[in-house]
């Protein structure tokens, strides 16, 4: 199973429906959001994928309540712990909210420093997609990982 993996979107309306785009035309069959999203409009750019999607809200996320109501209530107060692919997983917008070592999960997604990052502590993969919406440093990221194999990469949009 393939997901994609995206981050602080940050109401770049371009950048959400070219990664909508980008993932539809990859086939991944679900993405997460590390959250970030800013205002319901943004997030409404998701419905665009062919596939479903879970977020966290991010520490610019104010309007919580637009955003649930926009998304379904698939946009949560995190951190979010899920199972996919048969992978315990968990999604969470800074890493520094959770201790990784102490979770028991197989990959960790995050976001909130918009700098891509791929790392591994022993079985756990850790993945940072970076930031869709390139306002901080000019790059439009976003991931995909390979739950079957557990093979990350980034790609620039």
């Amino acid at each position: 199973m393939k997901i994609g993996v995206i981050a602080d979107t940050h109401d770049n309306l371009p950048k959400i429906e070219k990664a909508a785009r980008f993932f539809n035309k990859n086939k991944v069959e679900f993405v997460l959001h590390a959250g970030d999203f800013i205002a319901p409009f943004a997030a409404a750019k998701l419905k665009n994928l062919s596939c479903d999607f879970r977020g966290v809200f991010g520490n610019n996320d104010g309007e919580k309540q637009g955003l649930a109501q926009i998304s379904e209530n698939r946009i949560q107060n995190g951190p979010l712990r899920l199972t996919l692919g048969g992978r315990r997983i968990v999604l969470v917008h800074d890493i520094n909210l959770i201790n990784p070592t102490t979770e028991k999960a197989q990959l960790i997604v995050f976001g909130h420093s918009h700098t891509p990052e791929i790392s591994r502590k022993d079985a756990l993969l850790l993945v940072n997609p970076g930031e869709c919406a390139g306002w901080l440093s000019n790059h439009s990221s976003v991931a995909i990982v390979d739950l079957n194999t557990l093979s990350p990469e980034i790609f620039y949009l």
